[in-house]
């Protein structure tokens, strides 16, 4: 992969992954926008996945540092809710990563026909939580069938199109949670959903084998994706204390309806 595409895939991931837009979805449409403009298919460039992924979760530890300490100390039971909050995304994971066949998994988490169609279903999630009062709760008060459930929808943001945050966040405030408290859920959560996705990637590289991306290339794109996830995650909190998640969704409806027109003009 050439230092221009690792770049562009690493500023995408880093907006993408925090703000409630999708990632996957993104990466996606971006992958098919560089084969349609003459380049070398990305999708197989597994380590380049796990690198920018990386570069995100760094970007979680340092902006959530003093959440993921108190973690070992008084908050020590949200350790409990974050595992049963990850394990609907594991399970769902692991089924579509190694139980399904491999062309039936690609065709499900490489498809920008199915990412246009969820773009408005991530939309009108944030449509809802934005007319939605705030609660009151912090999330360690959270139960652990609302954990479950935030999980659940989670699970749901493994097809493209689906924003992980977006899906955290909205469940988070529909179990009653203030809105920092449902995003700082939302990102503790990303911790071991993200480190998971880069452990099945890892796994999938050793497999296969490495795809040859330079070191150099490889080290600029982690850089780039923790910076810019740093600043996205830190405009996004800003936004979700003010209640402006709606603004996300007139962006990700007529993208949508681009994604699928597009894909239907062939």
């Amino acid at each position: 992969m050439s230092l221009l595409q690792i770049i562009l895939l690493a500023i995408i991931q880093g907006i993408t992954e925090f703000l409630p837009v999708s990632s996957s979805g993104h990466l996606v449409v971006a992958n098919r926008l560089l084969e349609t403009w003459g380049h070398s298919p990305v999708q197989d460039l597994l380590e380049v996945s796990i690198v920018l992924h990386l570069g995100t979760l760094a970007a979680v530890l340092v902006f959530y540092r003093r959440e993921i300490v108190r973690l070992l100390g008084s908050d020590r039971r949200v350790v409990g809710l974050l595992v049963v909050g990850t394990l609907p995304a594991a399970i769902l994971g692991v089924l579509i990563k190694k139980v399904l066949p491999g062309e039936m998994s690609g065709q499900i988490l490489n498809n920008v026909m199915l990412a246009g169609c969820m773009f408005p279903v991530t939309a009108a999630g944030l449509l809802w939580a934005s007319r939605r009062p705030p609660g009151e709760k912090e999330y360690t008060q959270l139960t652990w069938r609302q954990t479950l459930s935030i999980g659940l929808l989670q699970a749901l943001a493994l097809l493209p199109g689906i924003s992980r945050s977006g899906a955290t966040i909205v469940a988070g405030l529909g179990a009653g949670l203030r809105r920092e408290a449902a995003a700082a859920f939302a990102f503790l959560l990303a911790i071991p959903a993200i480190a998971g996705a880069g452990v099945l990637e890892f796994v999938e590289v050793w497999e296969k084998g490495a795809t040859g991306t330079s070191p150099a290339t490889l080290a600029a794109g982690f850089v780039i994706s923790m910076v810019v996830g740093l600043g996205a995650l830190t405009l996004l909190i800003h936004w979700v204390r003010q209640g402006r998640l709606a603004m996300f969704a007139y962006y990700l409806i007529p993208l949508g309806v681009a994604a699928v027109g597009w894909q239907l003009a062939g």
